[in-house]
């Protein structure tokens, strides 16, 4: 059975989460709601969906999210009980009523072949009121492959849509970047567990941005920035090696991009990137490499 963990503080559009959960042609699974300690409680609202689905609410005295967002998740995912599967929805996301019947219907397909399981999405952008076309993605798909798909503005990606095995979870855990920002990248790079991805692209689950999500935050960019250097830099030297050829020499482009969107690149930054451009040695992207850190070392 799958646990439905949910980090709840927003009550905005929390309503229609819940709905979501009630409307779910299958039944078998359980939520668990992590208050953390919002100014705004649920527990009215809540009232309403004691008999539509099964859930527990627990309201923590201390806000947790504001200082390690990760935390808070690790926290209300330890809520759980003997569920092996989880899925950490946003309180302001939501699912078509096919998610947990589609994800039953293909759990003979998928077990013990994969650690993470992903829905087809569609994003709810609350500004101009619209809905996105449906991302959808292969069948079956290696961590890898989707994290380029991901970095190349292919296709994109959010918390919400992924089911993990607990197993994993536990073995990793998530990176705790500020705002939680990557943390999502980076755990669906290490919980598959060098297993391929499996997508279910029959049932949607809905990624609302608005103004009071992370997501669609401004004032946060400038913190946003370095913690993306910071995490293509850990991916780089965790996960280089688990990509193609060119793929790597992406990757390294892509670091190189968002350090310069920040800053200029320093020594130990230009030294660490052209050594990786040696190791996967193609001599166009080599020559191109040291001829930028010249200009740059002149600029100065």
């Amino acid at each position: 059975m799958i646990a439905i963990i949910i980090p709840y503080y927003k009550i905005t559009f929390f309503e229609k989460t819940l709905e979501s959960l009630a409307n779910q042609t299958d039944k078998r699974f359980k939520v668990y709601i992590g208050d953390d300690a919002s100014p705004k409680s649920p527990v009215l609202l809540l009232e309403k969906y004691k008999s539509k689905f099964d859930f527990e609410y627990y309201r923590f005295e201390t806000n947790l999210g504001s200082i390690s967002l990760t935390k808070q998740w690790e926290r209300c995912i330890s809520l759980s009980e003997k569920e092996d599967w989880i899925m950490i929805l946003g309180d302001d996301d939501f699912l078509d009523p096919s998610v947990i019947e589609s994800w039953h219907r293909n759990f003979e397909k998928f077990k013990d072949k994969s650690n993470v399981i992903r829905f087809a999405t569609k994003i709810v952008l609350e500004d101009s009121n619209t809905i996105s076309d449906a991302y959808i993605h292969p069948v079956w798909e290696s961590a890898s492959d989707s994290f380029v798909r991901i970095f190349k503005g292919i296709t994109r990606s959010s918390l919400s849509e992924y089911v993990f095995s607990k197993a994993s979870y536990k073995k990793y855990g998530f990176n705790n970047y500020p705002l939680a920002w990557c943390s999502d990248y980076k755990a669906f790079l290490d919980f598959p567990d060098g297993k391929l991805i499996y997508t279910i692209n029959e049932s949607i689950v809905f990624f609302r941005i608005s103004n009071i999500n992370i997501s669609g935050q401004q004032e946060n960019a400038i913190l946003k920035k370095e913690v993306s250097i910071r995490f293509f830099r850990d991916v780089i030297i965790n996960y280089l090696h688990t990509f193609k050829k060119d793929q790597r020499l992406e990757l390294l482009m892509t670091y190189e991009v968002a350090i310069k969107k920040d800053r200029k690149p320093t020594l130990k930054e230009w030294f660490f990137i052209m050594k990786l451009y040696f190791l996967n040695f193609r001599l166009m992207p080599f020559v191109k490499s040291i001829r930028r850190f010249l200009i740059s070392i002149l600029k100065k």
